[in-house]
């Protein structure tokens, strides 16, 4: 008579650490989100304009220095979204959508634009000579990166609200 008991709790807790792991990982790729596009709205919106107001030699400085600090979260962020977002989708979603063909198609969408960030952020924060145009233009392209982060964030949302088709 032991032995079921042992199994059903054994299998609770096996549920419960897969529920905290999901969980763990649902949280760490929100997270990841709030510091990263949190952080280039405060740079494109607050810092930009005002470091502008320096003295060139001075805002070149500022520039350079912030960047050196940004590109580790920017780099540890892309990681952290890579990890967290595809065992989100290949462990968590993708059971529960497996004839969802509609999910799937917003899930690609959302993916390849989160490619596309990850481009752009890397290109902004990097030092490849062949990204300097788009450094030159680093307002605009933060702005097109705030945007496509946006639409991501909407299709994420779109994606939890409607749920699983019964």
């Amino acid at each position: 008579m032991l032995e079921p008991n042992f199994g059903s709790a054994h299998r609770a807790a096996l549920m419960e650490s897969i529920d905290l792991i999901n969980f763990l990982s649902r949280w760490l790729h929100i997270s990841t989100a709030i510091v990263l596009v949190g952080g280039t709205v405060f740079i494109r919106f607050v810092l930009t304009p005002n470091a502008e107001q320096l003295p060139p030699a001075e805002h070149d400085r500022l520039r350079d220095l912030v960047t050196a600090n940004w590109r580790k979260f920017v780099r540890a962020g892309i990681v952290l979204f890579l990890v967290t977002g595809f065992y989100n989708y290949l462990v968590v979603a993708l059971p529960q959508h497996q004839h969802d063909k509609r999910y799937h198609m917003l899930m690609g969408m959302k993916i390849l634009a989160a490619f596309g960030v990850f481009f752009l952020a890397e290109a902004l924060v990097g030092r490849s000579a062949a990204f300097e145009g788009l450094r030159q233009k680093r307002k605009t392209w933060l702005f097109v990166l705030i945007v496509v982060a946006f639409t991501i964030v909407a299709i994420s949302s779109l994606l939890r609200v409607r749920g699983v088709p019964a």
